[in-house]
């Protein structure tokens, strides 16, 4: 399944599944006609994706939707990742930087960007901006630092690095929000569905058993399925209820 997450709710909006013997690539451009579906428009939305979807196929759809892209360079693109990390990076000043604590582990965030100029600045379409984010963690007296490169087809007035922070840990944060609550409240990967459309049906479910307790207000998964375990009915007539609108 490739699905789309609402990261300001953390509600699935929609889903796609990618057929057999291919990826989620293919699956891109019909998973936002079901996003456009859901909500009519996606005039002004921003898609984060990971690296996998750095397409110009996918960047040049999201801007003929009227919507704008961050997306992280990896390896798959050696070309754009070897012309982001040559950037007068050291000449731009720190646009944001954020510390936290917890967990037993320190982490810093530095934030820089770069306004491309031409059009041809960088080798992907709709760029406005590159993006340098420097991840610095002490665990237990050791440090590791991971770079991350983005592109982001907002300009700098409508994107400025404290947004580009914000927008890029809630990429991260997709992980928490649904696949970790997959993986171990409702343990996927232990599922013994495997073929025909079962596991795709059962990640459906899983999905909307996720959204249906956010919509809720409940931030803690585990112990709203545990209440509606005991409270079938509440369920039943969600399900059931016919209202004049949806949202």
């Amino acid at each position: 399944m490739l699905s789309a997450l609402d990261t300001s709710t953390g509600i699935v909006l929609a889903q796609v599944t990618i057929a057999a013997k291919s990826n989620e690539i293919p699956a891109f451009a019909p998973l936002l006609d079901a996003i456009e579906a859901v909500l009519g428009s996606l005039t002004g939305l921003l898609f984060i994706a990971d690296a996998l979807h750095t397409q110009t196929a996918h960047a040049n759809e999201i801007a003929a939707r009227g919507a704008y892209l961050m997306i992280p360079t990896k390896g798959n693109q050696p070309t754009l990742l070897k012309q982001l990390k040559a950037l007068p990076w050291p000449d731009v000043p720190i646009g944001d930087r954020r510390r936290d604590r917890g967990h037993g582990r320190r982490e810093t965030r530095t934030v820089k960007a770069i306004t491309v100029h031409t059009p041809g600045g960088i080798g992907f379409p709709h760029a406005q901006q590159a993006v340098r984010i420097i991840r610095t963690r002490t665990t237990g007296g050791k440090t590791s630092r991971e770079t991350a490169y983005y592109t982001v087809s907002l300009p700098a007035e409508q994107a400025q690095p404290a947004d580009l922070q914000d927008w890029a840990r809630r990429e991260w944060h997709i992980e928490n929000l649904i696949h970790h609550v997959r993986d171990v409240t409702f343990r996927e990967n232990l599922h013994q569905a495997r073929t025909g459309t079962g596991p795709a049906v059962i990640a459906t479910l899983r999905n909307t058993a996720i959204g249906y307790h956010r919509t809720n207000g409940d931030t803690n998964i585990a112990r709203a399925t545990r209440r509606a375990d005991r409270r079938p009915h509440d369920l039943i007539t969600a399900v059931t209820s016919s209202y004049p609108t949806t949202q």
